[in-house]
């Protein structure tokens, strides 16, 4: 533990969560005004901030990160966090559209491919037809790290846009959330993974069942697999190697 009691793994604080816990605190920080950026993480997320230190400072210095791969789950209990619960983004998402005491509150979608963000947005108001939709915008393919055009850092605050949801992919997103936060008036932004096309049907979603098992990796790996071998075939068994010299203290991993 550290961090104000998140769980280190591998040098990363992960918040010890539940979705309905992760689902009050975004409505805590809204009602009172207090401005986050939220990181849903995987263990492809954890392998990036060992490459990347910078990242890491990221994930650490948020709001909330939560664990979003039942294997970051798993782990929190292992360290003596029982009673956390997978915190998967798109699941945050739809919990925060749909919950009875978050109505009212205005949701920007930003990201994903030329129409996506708005295909996304229609979607969800079709499904909860009282969701306010502040706006929708699919940004021009950016840097890591790049910071957007002013005119669109005034678009998401002439919204009055109480969520900014966005969705780059990792560690894209990460990077965003972080350095706009500054810039934003939004109370909370929070970097959501690959939502955004999983409920555009872009990309499928694995079973339920493989999603609770901790099999959602070779799913879509199986529907992805040029794009996403390298993430599940390299990362996975050295997030397996380093975890083992943490657990067994042949090395140590600060929380930085």
């Amino acid at each position: 533990m550290g961090l104000s009691g998140r769980v280190n793994i591998l040098g990363v604080g992960i918040s010890p969560l539940t979705l309905d816990g992760a689902t009050q605190q975004i409505a805590s920080w809204i009602e009172s005004g207090e401005r986050h950026y939220v990181n849903v993480c995987t263990v492809h997320t954890v392998m990036e901030c060992q490459k990347e230190p910078e990242l890491k400072r990221i994930v650490n210095r948020s709001g909330m990160a939560t664990p979003d791969g039942m294997p970051l789950v798993w782990l929190c209990h292992y360290y003596g966090a029982k009673n956390v619960t997978r915190v998967y983004g798109p699941d945050l998402l739809l919990f925060l559209c749909a919950n009875p005491s978050s109505k009212g509150y205005r949701h920007f979608f930003y990201g994903g491919a030329t129409g996506v963000a708005d295909a996304l947005a229609e979607r969800l108001k079709q499904q909860f037809p009282e969701l306010i939709v502040a706006g929708a915008y699919s940004p021009p393919m950016l840097a890591v790290g790049q910071l957007e055009h002013p005119n669109t850092i005034s678009m998401i605050n002439s919204s009055n846009a109480d969520i900014v949801w966005v969705g780059l992919g990792t560690p894209k997103q990460d990077f965003w959330v972080a350095r706009h936060r500054p810039l934003l008036n939004a109370p909370v932004l929070v970097a959501v993974g690959a939502a955004f096309d999983f409920f555009t049907g872009r990309i499928p979603q694995a079973p339920i069942w493989m999603q609770r098992n901790g099999l959602e990796w070779l799913f879509r790996l199986a529907k992805e697999p040029r794009r996403l071998a390298y993430r599940y075939l390299i990362y996975n068994p050295l997030f397996i190697l380093s975890l083992l010299a943490q657990i067994s203290g042949l090395r140590h991993y600060p929380l930085l």
